[in-house]
């Protein structure tokens, strides 16, 4: 009998509500409370263990659990040695160095001798060291934008996604230091152990972000016109040719990126397809 597996994923902020739909899109099944600390999947040997976000690369790697969902900077800050399956393609944001609006600091070398504030110790310290600009690095545990106004720091280094809680506290972005989003990590020994069951899981995550980005086109066309249309569809491979009751005309098929379709779809009709179906994507192995 396959023993159960775990994976660890946050159960506070940004990241909660994508990676919970990830895995219910994936088709695993299972309860999560708000209070929730564990989570049986019923339909996979697998458990969902709701934990801190800063937490879950040390979870993976002590191998608490086999698996865990967090954010790349919080890997890179770490240093650990877990295995990154995979990026995710949400929680996309930017570790940034911002100053107060009014201060004359315009680059990250008018900050040498000066304070930086951030919860990303070692990520800014590797930074400055690396361009040889030396700063003093305070450590805060969140909230690093009001650190200028308290008068801790003449800068900071903080997460932006949208930049409008730099906005509302009156900083400006000067220079991006790491650009982040959501990863599926492995321990190492797991991966030995257990890599079977983990490309499963691995194959289900990347299946169904696959089939995001991409939807199902059907049309109708003269045979005459093949040529000029298969030069349209970008899809995955060459598109699927089916020949209709009636003779000279043919059914297509392809796959095509998403934000593709509309801008294509008069195309396709100036080349003579009519009767075009757009259909969602449920899983989609490349």
């Amino acid at each position: 009998m396959m023993r159960r597996l775990r994976l660890a994923i946050p159960n506070k902020g940004r990241l909660v509500e994508p990676t919970v739909t990830l895995l219910r899109d994936a088709g695993l099944v299972f309860e999560a409370g708000e209070r929730a600390l564990v989570a049986r999947v019923q339909n996979f040997e697998l458990d969902i263990l709701f934990v801190r976000t800063n937490d879950i690369v040390e979870f993976v790697c002590d191998g608490v659990a086999e698996l865990g969902i967090t954010g790349l900077d919080l890997v890179a800050e770490s240093g650990s040695s877990v295995t990154q399956v995979r990026k995710l393609g949400f929680g996309r944001c930017r570790l940034t160095i911002a100053v107060p609006n009014d201060s004359p600091y315009r680059a990250p070398a008018d900050l040498a001798g000066l304070r930086v504030a951030t919860s990303h110790m070692n990520l800014t310290k590797r930074y400055f060291a690396e361009r040889s600009i030396p700063v003093d690095v305070i450590p805060v545990s969140g909230a690093a934008e009001v650190a200028p106004r308290l008068g801790l720091a003449e800068a900071i280094v903080d997460l932006v996604s949208t930049g409008s809680t730099m906005v509302v506290n009156g900083l400006r972005p000067i220079e991006e230091v790491f650009e982040s989003e959501a990863v599926l990590l492995a321990n190492p020994k797991a991966l030995e152990q257990d890599g079977a069951v983990l490309a499963q899981v691995e194959t289900m995550l990347g299946a169904t972000l696959a089939a995001r980005d991409r939807k199902y086109l059907m049309m109708n066309a003269p045979e005459t016109k093949l040529a000029e249309l298969e030069d349209l569809l970008p899809g995955l491979e060459s598109p699927s040719i089916i020949p209709l009751a009636h003779k000279g005309m043919v059914a297509i098929h392809s796959v095509v990126e998403a934000d593709a379709v509309w801008s294509l779809l008069p195309r396709l009709k100036a080349a003579g397809a009519s009767g075009i179906l757009i259909l969602p994507i449920e899983k989609l192995v490349p």
